[in-house]
Formats: C-alpha cells, structure tokens, sequence
C-alpha cells in the first residue's frame, strides 16, 4: 500500500493514478496498535440485516486502549483501506479516550477499497446504490461496535476522510429511530446528496460538526465540498465548526490538534461552533486543470496569459509574483490562470513544455507566443506582444 508521507508541518497525500482515478492518504502508516493498546480483527460486524438490501460483511480493525469510554467510527476514502486513518490515532487521540472502529470498505478500488462509485457532475456529487447499502452496513456496525464494548451509540462520534467523509455525515444526520451519536468529524469531504437517504435537520440541531478542508484540494474542489457542507449546516442550525487549511487533499498537524480538541469539547457534552469564515477573494490567478482548459482557456473571449509551473520549480516561484502584478494591473483586458504540470502532464505535453516556468498568451483557441523562465514584468510583457493593446 501507499501512504502519505510526513512533510515538515503537513501531512502530505501520496497520489496513484490509475485511468481518471486517484488514489489519496491521509495518513503515514505508523502502526498506532503498538502505541495505542491492544487492537485486533475481526470480520462481519457491519454485516446487515436487513432483507432488501445487498448483505454487506466488513473487515474491521479496532484500537481499544482500557481508558476508552467513548466510540469513534472512522471511515476511510477511495482507494485506501480499515488501516489508513489508524496512523491518525497518535494525534486524534492520544489519550486513549475512544475505543476506534476502522473498517474496510466493501468494494475493490485497487490499491485499497472504497465504499461506492463516485464522480463529479458540474458542481455536484453523484453515488450509485452502494452508497446506501455501504451506509447500512456502517449503521449496524456502529450499533455491534457499541454492544461489544459496553458504550452508548448516542456517546460515539462518527467521522471519515473524503468519500467517508460524505458517508459520515450521513450516519449521524440521517432520519432514523436510532439515537444519533454525539458528534461528526468531516474531513476533506462534502454534503451527500442520494435519493433514499434523508437527513433529520429538526434533530441536527444538537448534532456538532466540525468540517475540515484544503483550499488547494485537486479532488474535491473547497468550492464544492467544505464551503458548501459547512454553510448548508449552519443554514439549518447545526452546531458547525468550519476550517480551512492550506493543504490538499489531505489532513495536517494543524488541522488534526485541532479535531483532537474539538473531540475533547464533545466528550465533554459540548457542542462547539463558530461563525463561517468570510470566504476568500478570488484569486487574481486561477488555477485550472486539464478538464477546465477548454473553457477557462481555448474558448475564451479574452486572450488568456498561463503560466506552467511546479511546485519544485525555484524560478516558478520567483515569477510568480510578477505575473500577480501583471493579472492585478491587465484585469479586464486578459485573463491569468496557471498550470502545475505535475498533476496536469497532458497539458504539458500538448504544448510542448519542456522548460518552466514558460508563460503563454492564447487567443482563439492557440497558444501565439511565450516566455520561458523567470524574466521582469516589463521583459515578460515584451515578448509576449502585451505592449499592444489586444
């Protein structure tokens, strides 16, 4: 398996791409079972019951530390596995305060698992079934999980990263008979919209929600996930913490201290919340990916000035702010974007970047000029024909 790596203050996602699907950790695999207590497996405690639903059986890992006297069901996202968020437990949950269930998804999605098909649709999220059949089996779970170790269902906290996450929030602001757990921990994820699942917005309103997610997030946009989630939330009275935090699709040392307080204020019988952060300006300089450069670029009405870049790149970052100059003093007159030629190597390839930074001008759906390397404004402008007016 693959697993993130540790970077400085940040937990960095390891990516796979296989076809239009990529992989993401959260977490560095750091073997908390040894730190944290005793921990073992076993399988079958998600299966559910139920008769109408596709019979789910989950292979399930728990870290039981004898100070425990809560639940903590975490959900892993695509393509990872029931050990990925456990390498979060030295930081959620030093103390011992919960007993944590990680469970495995049930569907392969190699290199790990994940808990039902996703894709984007324009600004929203669309699920097949599994996503309902994945939600029962997590429901069951949760109500064994609390039976075996002696906990009330109404004590644990649900949470999940990304697409478990979605399935999360889910679990703990579903209508049901069920007692509604005490809290849920949303991470890098957004708000599920699936036909069969309906949410009790009257009973929310004692639920708290803490909402975490990267303003540099490739996978799901902050735009469409945590914004979107977290102001739905607070639009319906829910106790909501919203945080942002400059990092991808991914968690951070700052983003974790953070949960691990915010699971000490819910332990306590608190329900935090906080007014929603202004949202961001618009940044002079957009970044696109190959799927928005059509729209963003080839067709667009004003000539459009890209700058190809990587994060590696020492003159990429020294340029940098010399095209902000240029997109702050030409607003109207041309659009700015960028493109990490990293995470976007099919738009390298078809413009031929072979030395970055290289800054383009397009107009009518071609690239006419460019400049390569790290060069003052006015040189910049020069070479690319910007002292004419377009």
């Amino acid at each position: 398996m693959i697993a993130g790596s540790w970077h400085a203050s940040k937990i960095d996602s390891t990516s796979v791409r296989s076809g239009t699907r990529r992989r993401t950790t959260p977490s560095e695999r750091s073997g908390p079972a040894g730190c944290m207590g005793r921990a073992w497996h076993h399988l079958g405690s998600g299966a559910s019951s139920r008769p109408q639903r596709w019979t789910v059986s989950l292979n399930t890992h728990v870290v039981a530390p004898p100070t425990a006297d809560r639940l903590l069901l975490l959900v892993h996202g695509y393509g990872a596995d029931e050990q990925d968020l456990a390498g979060l437990l030295p930081y959620l949950d030093p103390e011992g305060r919960f007993v944590t269930v990680l469970p495995r998804g049930p569907v392969a999605a190699p290199p790990g698992y994940s808990w039902h098909d996703i894709g984007l649709a324009g600004a929203g999220h669309t699920v097949s079934t599994t996503f309902v059949e994945s939600l029962e089996a997590l429901d069951d779970l949760l109500d064994t999980a609390c039976t075996e170790h002696g906990l009330a269902r109404a004590d644990a906290v649900v949470g999940g990263f990304s697409q478990g996450g979605g399935l999360a929030v889910a679990l703990g602001l579903r209508a049901s008979e069920k007692a509604h757990p005490a809290g849920v921990l949303a991470m890098s994820t957004y708000l599920p919209d699936v036909e069969g699942v309906d949410l009790d917005w009257a009973a929310a309103t004692d639920i708290p929600i803490l909402v975490q997610h990267g303003t540099d997030d490739p996978l799901i946009p902050v735009e469409h996930g945590g914004r979107v989630l977290a102001q739905t939330l607070v639009d319906h009275g829910v106790p909501t913490v919203y945080e942002e935090y400059p990092m991808g699709h991914s968690v951070a040392l700052e983003s974790l201290q953070s949960a691990h307080d915010w699971l000490g204020a819910v332990r306590a019988g608190e329900r935090p919340s906080a007014p929603m952060p202004e949202a961001p300006p618009e940044p002079l300089v957009r970044s696109v990916t190959t799927a928005e450069f059509e729209a963003e670029v080839l067709t667009s009405d004003v000539p459009v000035i890209v700058d190809f870049w990587a994060p590696w790149c020492g003159p990429c970052r020294q340029v940098s702010p010399v095209i902000e100059q240029m997109a702050a003093m030409r607003q109207g007159a041309y659009r700015f974007v960028k493109v990490n030629i990293d995470d976007e190597p099919q738009l390298a390839q078809a413009f031929q970047v072979q030395s970055i930074p290289m800054i383009g001008l397009f107009r009518n759906g071609r690239m006419e000029r460019f400049a390569l390397g790290a060069k003052p404004r006015q040189q910049i402008e020069a070479e690319l024909g910007m002292l004419v007016i377009p």
